[in-house]
């Protein structure tokens, strides 16, 4: 832990669900960890998870699809923590619908906070990055990436992450920053629970009918991306770059 514990993490839409999920995980492999979401307040469970466990965090307000308030806060971060040299691009949201019933606010919304960004949060902490020769950066894409009935925008963006990670992998691996993406399955979090509602039936008998289909023959949880996110985000994965790991229970076809 000598090294690790010097690192600072930023991870986006970590107030719950997965990100609060590897928000926790990362401070445990030694991060301090920037737990950053749109509401601040919001943070506020996630944080208190890492130091009542030992760790180091702080809660960060910001619009990740606003240029100027991702500069804001990437500084912020290196003001109170440290310059960040692992960012997880994880925060979402969903606007589910049929294409013929897909209004263009459904689809920008979706294209700005999950690709938009990706491309402002990591372009604020690749300098840091490349200062330090070490970087990491994951982006989570999606099992929908591969299309996914009733998420035009959130298929599209998913796939769209999975070319913008093969691209950071080229442009940046000369100075120590490797890229990587992980595209999870069916994990229980808010926003399956909003997919159920979707489609009109409870959450625990989607859960069960999901299950079926997935040859572990269970749903994810957070903490099965988290692992898969602090893999990539070790001081040992440094030879790993421009993949996409997909954290599904089993193949996906």
């Amino acid at each position: 832990m000598s090294t690790t514990e010097q690192r600072v993490a930023v991870v986006t839409g970590a107030a719950r669900g997965i990100g609060a999920a590897s928000a926790v995980r990362l401070a445990a492999e030694g991060r301090a960890v920037a737990v950053l979401d749109l509401d601040e307040a919001a943070c506020a469970e996630t944080v208190g998870a890492i130091t009542a466990a030992g760790g180091k965090a702080l809660a960060v307000g910001c619009d990740v699809s606003d240029a100027a308030q991702v500069e804001s806060a990437v500084e912020r971060v290196a003001a109170e923590l440290g310059a960040p040299t692992v960012l997880v691009n994880n925060a979402g949201v969903l606007r589910d619908n049929l294409l013929f019933k897909m209004s263009e606010s459904d689809w920008d919304t979706v294209m700005n906070v999950h690709l938009k960004g990706a491309f402002l949060m990591s372009r604020a902490c690749q300098r840091h990055m490349v200062d330090a020769s070490f970087g990491r950066i994951v982006n989570l894409s999606s099992s929908s990436a591969l299309g996914n009935r009733g998420q035009a925008n959130y298929a599209a963006v998913k796939a769209g992450l999975q070319g913008f990670t093969k691209t950071l992998a080229k442009e940046l691996g000369k100075f120590g920053v490797t890229a990587n993406a992980v595209a999870p399955g069916f994990v229980v979090t808010d926003m399956t629970a909003q997919t159920a509602a979707r489609v009109g039936m409870g959450f625990e008998e989607f859960q069960a009918a999901a299950a079926t289909q997935i040859p572990v023959q269970r749903v994810g949880v957070p903490d099965d991306i988290a692992n898969a996110i602090a893999f990539f985000t070790g001081e040992n994965a440094g030879f790993v770059s421009g993949q996409v790991l997909y954290v599904a229970g089993g193949p996906l076809n």
